[in-house]
């Protein structure tokens, strides 16, 4: 009769080596660390950002996870191919979010204000997501409090600079 460490050796061996193959089969474009962003500049009403541009589904993906602080004439613009609900959520955030989501024409369709992080493990398990009351294709990402220090409301309007 096997003892049970002669069992439990060829189980951790063969769960290492699937961890090991699974992880090397990942394209590289999907890999956090090889994600990165080009720049751009927007304008919500007259107030001028600096944002990181997420278009393709890597960077979207990626987003502000692991990044620290940003200012607040700074951000991240995540753009879609096509309007639709779309949901963000905070995994791997290290501060908390204002989170907007704007139409085609840059009318606001949802506000979400000070989101927290979720960056522990139980956080992580119950990690909120937020979904928009429309259709949007732009959602901008900026640090917590820039919607009440610059009075954003769905009044306001996205004007994209370059992007």
């Amino acid at each position: 009769m096997a003892t049970r460490l002669q069992i439990l050796i060829p189980i951790a061996i063969a769960a290492v080596i699937v961890g090991v193959v699974g992880i090397m089969s990942i394209p590289s474009d999907s890999k956090l660390e090889s994600v990165e962003f080009p720049k751009g500049t927007i304008k919500i009403d007259n107030i001028p950002l600096q944002v990181q541009v997420a278009d393709t589904e890597p960077r979207r993906v990626r987003g502000l996870m692991f990044q620290d602080q940003l200012p607040y004439n700074q951000g991240m613009i995540f753009v879609f191919d096509k309007a639709g609900i779309y949901s963000l959520w905070m995994l791997n955030m290290q501060f908390s979010l204002d989170m907007i989501w704007f139409d085609h024409s840059g009318n606001i369709v949802h506000i979400e204000k000070n989101v927290p992080p979720c960056k522990t493990a139980l956080e992580t398990m119950a990690c909120q997501s937020f979904t928009p009351d429309g259709e949007a294709i732009y959602i901008l990402e900026v640090t917590s409090g820039f919607v009440d220090k610059f009075h954003i409301t769905k009044d306001s309007k996205l004007s994209i600079i370059s992007i």
